[in-house]
């Protein structure tokens, strides 16, 4: 999914939290702007204050607790999500036009890049059918269960995505009890650190861009886009 080019992507890192609206609207700025070929690709890790999101198959049932924190419908694919502090969210605005224009190519380079970060800390992450994201099998003393790391829903405009991924490296997992995550309701969610590895978020953040540039291509620093 690299470019015939080489031209590296933007990869900015917002150290406080920011607004879900402020975000949205620095994206759909930023991907116009690449469509018009006026501004670079770019890779937006950051975090959000605690909130839930509408992706446009959510459905108002599984919204548990409207009043909890603040929801957003979102222009992204998928249904309800959390996001929120020790949760990793990476913005992905690429242009598919200088990657081949496929989506499906895409979207599987996007779970390629979260499984092989996991892979950094000895997570074995897998993709189930019919269920989007990235999952970790986990076993007992006579059980065993499937609980979801790593959510991605996207959305193309002109052939350039934005939304993107989320890791989650170590949020308050109580907060996903307010919806039911993606639509699943057998199965539950887990993070780096409910796994038992106390990874920071510097880490994870230096083991995603490592496996971005092995499926993506070179990346370079670059300022946030707000």
């Amino acid at each position: 999914m690299s470019r015939d080019d080489g031209v590296p992507v933007g990869w900015a890192v917002s150290t406080q939290p920011v607004p879900y609206p402020a975000a949205v609207a620095a994206m759909e700025a930023r991907a116009a702007a690449i469509a018009d070929g006026t501004a670079g690709e770019l890779i937006w890790l950051l975090e959000h204050p605690p909130l839930y999101t509408a992706g446009v198959s959510a459905k108002p049932g599984d919204l548990i607790q409207p009043d909890r924190f603040p929801v957003f419908e979102s222009g992204r694919g998928g249904q309800f999500t959390y996001h929120g502090p020790g949760q990793r969210v990476a913005y992905v605005m690429l242009d598919l036009t200088q990657r081949g224009r496929d989506v499906r190519a895409f979207v599987a380079a996007l779970e390629a890049w979260i499984i092989d970060a996991l892979a950094a800390f000895n997570v074995t992450g897998e993709l189930r059918e019919g269920r989007v994201g990235v999952w970790v099998e986990r076993k007992g003393a006579g059980w065993s269960r499937e609980d979801k790391i790593a959510a991605i829903g996207v959305k193309l405009r002109r052939w350039v995505s934005f939304h993107g991924i989320s890791l989650n490296v170590e949020p308050d997992l109580s907060h996903f009890s307010g919806i039911v995550p993606c639509g699943q309701t057998e199965h539950g969610v887990t993070s780096l650190v409910d796994l038992g590895l106390p990874v920071a978020m510097d880490e994870a953040d230096a083991a995603l861009r490592a496996s971005f540039a092995k499926i993506f291509g070179p990346v370079e620093d670059a300022e946030v886009p707000v």
